[in-house]
């Protein structure tokens, strides 16, 4: 009789990043990277930063549910603050609301990786490039809490805790690297891996806490 296989790994969680070790980095770009980041980290701030805007969530007949006027913060704290009254009140995640946190996501990742010498290509608004990050749309009304949108961002509280010192250990690696690619033209492996895995983790945490794709505590892991 054949024995039948049991699958017991884990479940992908819904938001994942991967991104392709460069075999060799440019010395002369890595010197001035801080410099040529700047016209890029201009265009985040534009698309990041506004003042005195307000967020309104309407249902499908469009009675206004809720407003809340917003002095700073970033677009990508509105979009959290909308959604998550989305959630409670119609159970909905509107899909192009999904759509732009992801592409943000992606497009704020790609400057980061660039930023800590993970790659030489210069950050892209819309292509993919070396960095493959991917958040699952959810099925809110089957895998979403509608309460729990109210306090995500207190019992993420550990990870931002423990992502501090991460992020410290992260910086120290990226100037080690900085070094290491100005004599050998490579990023060290395992520097590489930590500073990939930091970033993993944030992704986690930033999908449960303020993307609120998910419902899934997100695990205390660089994988």
């Amino acid at each position: 009789m054949k024995e039948l296989s049991v699958d017991t790994q884990p479940d992908p969680y819904p938001a994942r990043l991967d991104i392709d070790y460069p075999d060799e980095l440019d010395r002369v770009t890595t010197f001035f990277r801080l410099l040529g980041a700047l016209p890029i980290l201009a265009v985040m701030i534009l698309l990041s930063a506004y003042a005195g805007a307000t967020v309104t969530v309407v249902d499908e007949a469009g009675k206004t549910l809720s407003k809340a006027s917003e002095s700073g913060g970033g677009i990508a704290a509105g979009l959290a603050a909308a959604t998550a009254l989305m959630i409670l009140f119609r159970q909905k995640y509107p899909r192009w609301w999904f759509d732009f946190s992801r592409e943000f996501a992606r497009f704020g990742m790609r400057i980061g990786a660039y930023l800590a010498l993970l790659t030489d290509r210069y950050p892209s608004t819309d292509e993919e490039q070396s960095v493959h990050l991917d958040i699952d749309y959810p099925d809110v009304k089957q895998d979403l809490n509608r309460w729990l949108p109210l306090v995500k961002w207190l019992l993420a509280i550990p990870h931002y805790i423990v992502l501090i010192v991460l992020a410290i250990g992260a910086v120290f690696a990226v100037i080690l690297a900085w070094f290491a690619i100005l004599f050998t033209g490579r990023y060290p492996k395992g520097l590489f891996d930590y500073v990939v895995g930091v970033a993993r983790w944030g992704l986690r945490v930033q999908a449960y806490a303020f993307l609120l794709v998910t419902d899934t505590y997100p695990a205390f892991s660089l994988q």
